[in-house]
């Protein structure tokens, strides 16, 4: 039985988003490659044309929409022309950034941020890894302590995604230092906050156009209406996210593995070598028939390839 998981909408969405790809990423992507960094006009092209945004709440100018397979047409569009560093940044703002504003923020905060990251004006980041801590949440020695109002942060965070562009970072910091898990919160920063600075975009093996920067902050003074869901609860908040992060990763991950084959059985069927094309060849045939059937799998999904020409 012919199973799919694209409806009939996410079909549209599908060609809205592949009409965008075609006309205002693929032609640009060598250039972005090449200075390190995704133009930021397109953040508001994509937000104009509902491209990013899709599950804010209608009242902040977002779709309102939290089906998840809406990321999954993404993620296979951006895949389909090699665009993994923007798909990166796009999984920073809509499947990171954003929940953690719909369901930690207050409605000053939301109203406040959400707006402008439907329209594409801002562009958030969420800051966790430290230069000494890695990814290990518990060791993170980024200190925010209380001075009447405010909160005065200290730190540094790196390999940031959107860092270098971001109007807003939602920074993880400890302010009750002696509390353990217990002692961390999440506070947002505003780009223009004074003794917050970054370093130049990383050098990285791949994902060029990914901006990815190191972040310090320097006695930031930080509102005190800037902690995002809980004081104390910033562990607990992570840990209840992450979920979906990982989800998005392995969603993008498999898009690119498929448009990767994809691109290799069109090479097989168009390169000729001793008067046939490569695919012709058993052991070829072998290859790309193991890799089309044994592969992980979503139902129907549309970048794929048809392997009847390998029979």
């Amino acid at each position: 039985m012919n199973r799919t998981i694209f409806s009939d909408a996410h079909q549209q969405y599908r060609e809205m988003v592949r009409t965008f790809v075609t006309r205002e990423i693929e032609p640009h992507l060598s250039q972005w490659e090449k200075d390190g960094v995704v133009d930021r006009s397109l953040w508001e092209k994509a937000g104009e044309r509902g491209i990013t945004g899709v599950s804010i709440p209608v009242e902040f100018g977002g779709a309102g929409i939290t089906d998840f397979v809406y990321y999954v047409v993404l993620h296979e569009e951006l895949a389909r022309v090699g665009a993994a560093s923007l798909s990166s940044g796009f999984t920073v703002q809509d499947n990171i950034v954003v929940p953690y504003l719909v369901d930690l923020g207050t409605a000053e905060q939301q109203q406040r941020w959400l707006p402008g990251i439907a329209a594409g004006k801002i562009v958030g980041a969420l800051a966790m890894t430290e230069p000494d801590a890695g990814s290990d949440l518990q060791g993170i020695r980024s200190v925010a302590r209380r001075d009447g109002d405010t909160w005065i942060l200290n730190g540094r965070k790196t390999f940031i995604t959107n860092g270098g562009s971001a109007d807003i970072v939602i920074v993880a910091a400890r302010t009750e230092p002696a509390s353990g898990a217990r002692g961390m919160s999440l506070l947002v920063v505003e780009a223009n906050q004074d003794g917050f600075s970054r370093g130049p975009s990383l050098n990285k093996i791949g994902l060029h156009a990914q901006d990815t920067a190191e972040l310090v902050f320097e006695d930031v003074r930080v509102p005190g209406t800037e902690v995002l869901g809980q004081q104390g609860r910033g562990f607990f908040h992570i840990m209840e996210h992450l979920p979906l992060e990982r989800i998005t990763i392995a969603t993008a991950a498999l898009a690119g593995a498929r448009a990767i084959f994809a691109d290799t059985v069109r090479y097989c069927t168009q390169r000729k070598a001793f008067g046939q094309p490569i695919a012709e060849f058993q052991h070829t045939k072998f290859v790309l028939a193991e890799i089309e059937f044994e592969r992980p799998r979503l139902p129907d999904a549309v970048i794929r390839t048809d392997a009847s020409n390998l029979q």
